[in-house]
C-alpha cells in the first residue's frame, strides 16, 4: 500500500509541476489552428510536451487511486 501512495503522490506532483510550468513558460500558446498570428515553434512544442506530461500524470494518478481504493476495500471485506 505504501508504494501505491508514493506513486500517487509522485503523479500528483508531476501534474502540478507541469501545470505550473505551462502557465509560467507558455501562457498564451493555443493550438496552431486557432492562432490568429504566428507562434514560436519552441513555444508550441513546449506547450505540447507539458500537456502530454500533465495528461500522463493525471491518468497515472487516477489508476493508482483506483487500485489503492480497490486494495483497501478488498482488505476491509476479507476481515
Amino acid at each position: 500500500m505504501r508504494a501505491a501512495w508514493i506513486i500517487l503522490g509522485l503523479a500528483i506532483t508531476a501534474f502540478a509541476i507541469s501545470l505550473v510550468l505551462a502557465r509560467w513558460l507558455v501562457p498564451d500558446v493555443v493550438p496552431i489552428g486557432y492562432a490568429e498570428e504566428a507562434q514560436a515553434s519552441w513555444a508550441v512544442l513546449t506547450a505540447f510536451v507539458l500537456r502530454a506530461i500533465e495528461l500522463t500524470a493525471a491518468w497515472v494518478a487516477v489508476i493508482a487511486l483506483v487500485l489503492t481504493i480497490g486494495a483497501w476495500a478488498r482488505g476491509r471485506l476479507q476481515r
